[in-house]
This record gives structure tokens, sequence and C-alpha cells, in this order.
């Protein structure tokens, strides 16, 4: 008898269906009227205190972003609240918004959480305006003055899209934004960018794997130094950047 162990076969999944897929397309596009584009979560003071200099160092920067800040956190968050969303859980929604707006470290990183979270529930609001069943979540929204993490959840729960495709989709446009502003701060060239989005999107899905893992008691957002940067941008000189 062969005794020789042999490696489990991955488990099937259901493929995401063309409607789920080209509304996370949607979410996930930086056009999204939501004013991502005009953030650096830090990374301009990190270029401004000479931190990031090169394609190199802005590939690591950003890849530690990736897994320290936005996989323990935001990510955790979307997981855990789309998951609420389908439950019709608004006790947990509201206790995850709670959390995002209360551990923001820097006047900064909370002010972008809720300028986007309120620009994505107006988006919301004018794209299911013709969908009375999301009305009541939408008022919500705005009522709960959304962190921009619990809004996206509420939008990738209305494509019908499971927890994992949702922040694939997120950690996708948080890169694509990111390599961005990369170009424009260090600065770097377009070949340049792409190599770096290359290198985070191979590293997104151990990331969300990890944001999907986390218990409710293993989010955090300690990043000391990233805090300290946000701080100092606050005071910058010369900016091009909101954060």
């Amino acid at each position: 008898m062969n005794t020789d162990t042999q490696p489990a076969a991955p488990a099937p999944t259901l493929a995401l269906n063309q409607h789920s897929f080209l509304q996370l397309m949607w979410l996930a596009s930086p056009a999204l009227p939501i004013g991502g584009f005009s953030y650096s979560e830090g990374l301009e003071a990190a270029i401004n205190a000479a931190l990031v200099t090169t394609e190199k160092g802005a590939a690591s920067w950003l890849v530690q972003q990736l897994h320290l800040t936005q996989s323990r956190g935001d990510m955790a968050v979307i997981a855990q609240a789309v998951a609420a969303w389908q439950h019709n859980d608004l006790s947990q929604v509201a206790a995850l918004n709670q959390w995002v707006r209360t551990t923001r470290e820097t006047s900064e990183l909370r002010l972008q959480t809720e300028q986007m979270g309120r620009s994505l529930t107006e988006w919301l609001r004018n794209r299911y305006a013709d969908a009375p069943e999301h009305h009541a979540s939408i008022t919500w929204l705005g009522a709960q003055d959304a962190s921009y993490p619990v809004a996206f959840a509420f939008a990738a729960f209305c494509t019908g899209a499971a927890p994992r495709d949702a922040l694939l989709a997120f950690a996708f446009g948080w890169a694509e934004n990111m390599v961005q502003a990369a170009i424009k701060a260090v600065p770097l060239g377009q070949s340049a960018g792409q190599r770096i989005l290359a290198k985070l999107t191979q590293e997104i899905p151990q990331a969300v794997d990890h944001a999907l893992a986390l218990p409710d008691s293993g989010r955090q957002v300690f990043s000391p130094m990233l805090a300290i940067l946000s701080a100092q941008h606050e005071h910058q000189y010369s900016r091009l950047f909101r954060s």
C-alpha cells in the first residue's frame, strides 16, 4: 500500500458572476469620485523625510503598509462589515464604524476616512436611487457619518460579492492609488509604477487571507512611524496630497 502523503486538493470556489465582477471593478477604479487620489497616507511625508527616495524604497514601503496597516486594520473591518451587512447586524456595523473612527492616529487620517466615507455614501445614494430596498441602509450610513471601510463594505455587499472578492477589489484600488501617489511624489516613471503595482498584486492575496482570518480582537492599527509621519505632514510646508 502506498503510504505517501498526498497534498489535499484545493477546495472549489464559486466563480464570481459577471455582474458582481463588473461592480467590484467599478468600486476599485481610481475614477470613482470619492477623492482617493488626493491622499498619500503618509507616503509624501516619508518622501520628504528621505525615507523613501527610490523605486525599490517605494515598493518596500507600500508592501509593508499593505500588510501592517491595511490588512490588520481597514481590510479586516471590511471583511467583518460585509458579513454584518449580510446578516443585517447594524449593531456590529456601528461598532466597526466607531472602531475605525476612534483608532485613527492623526487628524489627517481621520479626516480622510470621514471624507471618503461621506463621498462614497453620496455615490451610493445616487447609484441606488432607483433601488428602494437600499435607501434605508444608505440613510443609516449617512446618519452614522460612516467611515470609508464601512461604506465600502456596504457597497461591496450590494454587489453580491463574497468578502474575499470584495477585499481583493479594495486592496487593488488602494494599491493603484498609492502607486500613483508614489509616481507623483518620489517622483517615478510610469514603468517603475507598473513594477511596484506588480509587486503589490503579488502580495495582495496573502494580505486578504490574513484580514479574513483575523478575529474581532485581532484588528489593530499600531504603526508608530506612520502616525509620526502623518502628524508631521499636517505641518509640512509644501504638499501635493492631503495626507
